[in-house]
C-alpha cells in the first residue's frame, strides 16, 4: 500500500477543506479534478452530478481535458449502471466488473473510450442514504497500464467527504444553477451586443453558416465571437451553453 508523504497529506487536507468549504458546487469539483491529478495520474476526468429530480440519470458535468460531454453515453450505453444507481459509494477499476477482452467489444468501450483515446478508468460512485449523489470517473490514454490499489486508497480517503457534501447540497435544492435567460447572461457578464446576438442565435438552433449569412460575416468572425462567448461564459463548448442558458426567454 502506498506510504502517503507529508506533502500528500497536505494536499489531501487541502482538497477536504475545499470540498466543504467551497460555495460553487462546480468550481469544488473542478478544483477537485485539478488537484486529484497532483495525487492520481490520469490524462482525463469528468464528475457529474445525480439528477435532482430522482429520475437515474446524470447532469451538470464537470469535465477535465474532456472534449464533450458523456452524460447521453453513460446513461444508455454504460453495462455499469446497476453499480451507478445502486445507492452504494463505490470505487472500482472497469476492469474488476468486466474483463479487458470483453469490454473492448461493447457499444460503451467503442463509443466512449476509442473515440477519446482511453482505455482504462477509475470510478468513484457516490451515494449517502442509500441515494446517489454523483459520479467521478478518471481515464488512462492507451498504452498506459491500469489503475492500482494505490489509486483506489486515495480515492477512498476522499469519498465519504465528497458524498455528504453533494449529499447535503442535494436536499438544499441548489445543485444544479437555475439557467439564465439570453438577456440576463449578457447583462451578468457584460457581453457586447455582437455576442449577445449570436448567443440568441445560437440558442435557437442555427448552425455556423446560417448565422453567417444572417450577420453577413465570415466563419473565422464568427468563431471569434463563439470563442469570446464561451470564454466570458466559463464553459468550453455548446453542450456547457445549452445547459446554462435557456432556449427561451
Amino acid at each position: 500500500m502506498r506510504t502517503l508523504e507529508t506533502n500528500d497529506w497536505i494536499l489531501l487536507n487541502s482538497i477536504i477543506y475545499k470540498i466543504y468549504t467551497m460555495s460553487n458546487i462546480d468550481e469544488m469539483r473542478e478544483q477537485f479534478l485539478e488537484q486529484m491529478k497532483m495525487l492520481i495520474d490520469y490524462d482525463s476526468a469528468d464528475f457529474h452530478l445525480a439528477s435532482p429530480d430522482g429520475e437515474k440519470k446524470l447532469v451538470s458535468p464537470v469535465l477535465f481535458n474532456c472534449e464533450e460531454d458523456m452524460s447521453i453515453a453513460y446513461d444508455e450505453l454504460d453495462y455499469s449502471r446497476g453499480i451507478l444507481y445502486s445507492g452504494k459509494t463505490l470505487i472500482y477499476r472497469e476492469t474488476d466488473i468486466i474483463s479487458d477482452a470483453k469490454r473492448v467489444e461493447t457499444d460503451y468501450y467503442k463509443k466512449v473510450y476509442k473515440i477519446n483515446k482511453w482505455h482504462y478508468s477509475l470510478q468513484m460512485v457516490l451515494a449517502r442514504e442509500k441515494e446517489f449523489v454523483g459520479v467521478a470517473t478518471f481515464y488512462r490514454t492507451i498504452g498506459k497500464d491500469d489503475f492500482v490499489y494505490d489509486d483506489i486508497f486515495i480515492l477512498d480517503l476522499l469519498k465519504d467527504h465528497l458524498a455528504y457534501r453533494l449529499y447535503q447540497q442535494k436536499k438544499s435544492g441548489d445543485l444544479v444553477s437555475e439557467k439564465l435567460t439570453v438577456s440576463a447572461a449578457a447583462q451578468e457578464y457584460n457581453l457586447t451586443r455582437r455576442e449577445e446576438t449570436i448567443l440568441r442565435l445560437l440558442m435557437e438552433g442555427r448552425d455556423n453558416v446560417r448565422i453567417c449569412e444572417s450577420l453577413v460575416i465570415t466563419e473565422n468572425t464568427l468563431k471569434k465571437h463563439i470563442l469570446n462567448l464561451y470564454r466570458k461564459l466559463g464553459i468550453n463548448n455548446r453542450v456547457g451553453l445549452f445547459k446554462m442558458i435557456k432556449e427561451k426567454e
